[in-house]
Parts: C-alpha cells; structure tokens; sequence
C-alpha cells in the first residue's frame, strides 16, 4: 500500500470513483444480501443462519440493554449498523486478492500497483464519513429526545442561581469537544486498520507463507476490537445525550 489516499479507479461523470468505494459498495451488498436472506426464511425452528443471526443480535441488544433502558430501541439500530459495516470492512481488507489484485501504472519512472479493491476504513475518508454520521445522528437524537433546552444543558447552565461566565467558557469547550470527537474516532478507526495492512504487506513480501498468518489472526482480533469500540463508544455518546441533564447530575450524587 503506497498512500494514505485511495486510488481513482474510474470516474462517473466528474465524480471520481475509487477502489475504497468499490469495497464500501460490496460490503453493502453483502450486509444487505445477507439480511434479506436471514429474513426472508425466518422460521419457529431456525436454521443455522438464522440461529446465528438471532444470538448475536440478542446479545448486542442486551447489552445496549442494560445501559440504555427505555431508549435502547432509539440506540440499538445505530450501534448494531456501525458494528457490522465497521467488522465487515475490516475484515474484508484480510480477503485474498483485496489490495493485491490490480493494474500497474507508472509514477516518477516507476511502476506502481493500483489494487481495485482497497479496504474501505483504510481510507480517512470512510472513517471521518462515519464519525461525521456518528456525531450527526447522536445530536439528532438528542435534540428529538430532549428538546432545545435539554439538549443545550448538556453544554450551559441556564439557572441564574448557577450562573458565572466560567460556565460559558466550559460550555463552550464542551462544544469544542464535540468536535475533537469526531477527529479522535475517525483517526482511531483508520490508524489501526491501516497500519496493520502496512503490516501485513511488508511481511507478506519478505516472507510469502506461514509466516504472515500469525500478524492476519492479529489483525481479525484488532478488526473486531476497532468495530466493537467505534460502535460503543457512539452508542455511549447517544446514551449520555439523550439522558436529560438533571439525572446525569443525580447518577453522579448517587455514585459519590
């Protein structure tokens, strides 16, 4: 892998398409594919798919359960989607032939591969594209849930007995913070899925067998991680925000 930036690999009018998009719109069509297929055949005695499915979504549910109460149907779709597209494309840059199979080009006297597929969060791109989505969806639901007013506690102090022009100041950094969200889950995201196809190319072109197999067992393990930690951490993000002010304030004196 030559560059942090993707590869154009055609264009569609002036919009440019490029190998990280090709593995975004079959990661697409498989999660798509795979839950028609899921659903399509749902039966009182469920195939092994179908057994499969259920496990995993009743063990996710549960769990957003447990800290989201009442608002876990809210949550839950946000947190499951993000989890599967996220492990899908990760994983999907270990498949043979991704970021391998190509056409060479030359740049600066030199031949250069250009894979067709390239794992898609592997682009900074992908990764900010979901932080974005992550963040949007989080303050929607907020401002849905709680109102204006509610929503804007999260960040200012409106009772005047409670007022002082520090609070503006923390609020606005609160804000501020909001933003710095965004950069640390997209970089977060890209840095270890990216550094571990760096990885695994080097080794794979010093030693071409066995020997790679131990870092791509490693990179199925950060692949899982990486999704389960994006996916929770947004799914903790919409919690707190859709958790009117004034409880969060009492969890807190009930834990102190």
């Amino acid at each position: 892998m030559s560059s942090f930036a993707p590869e154009v690999i055609t264009h569609i009018g002036s919009f440019p398409i490029t190998n990280t998009i090709l593995n975004t719109l079959l990661i697409d069509s498989f999660l798509i594919g795979t839950t028609y297929a899921v659903t399509k055949k749902i039966t009182m005695l469920p195939s092994k798919l179908q057994n499969a499915g259920e496990m995993l979504l009743e063990t996710f549910y549960d769990m957003t359960a447990s800290i989201a109460g009442e608002r876990t149907k809210q949550i839950f779709p946000y947190f499951m989607t993000f989890f599967l597209f996220i492990l899908v494309a990760n994983w999907s840059g270990l498949l043979p032939g991704v970021s391998s199979i190509g056409f060479f080009e030359e740049s600066h006297g030199k031949k250069e591969l250009i894979p067709l597929i390239r794992g898609a969060t592997s682009d900074v791109n992908t990764t900010f594209a979901l932080a974005i989505i992550s963040l949007v969806a989080t303050h929607v639901m907020s401002i849905k849930t709680l109102g204006l007013k509610g929503y804007f506690s999260h960040f200012f102090t409106f009772s005047p007995i409670y007022f002082a022009p520090i609070f503006v100041f923390v609020g606005l950094l609160e804000v501020v913070s909001e933003f710095t969200k965004m950069i640390s889950l997209s970089f977060r995201l890209f840095g270890n899925i990216y550094a571990g196809e760096v990885v695994l190319a080097t080794v794979s072109n010093i030693f071409s067998f066995l020997f790679p197999l131990p870092f791509m067992l490693l990179e199925v393990i950060v692949g899982f991680v990486q999704a389960l930690v994006f996916s929770m951490l947004t799914f903790v993000f919409m919690t707190i925000f859709t958790t009117p002010h004034h409880a969060e304030e009492h969890a807190r004196e009930v834990n102190n």
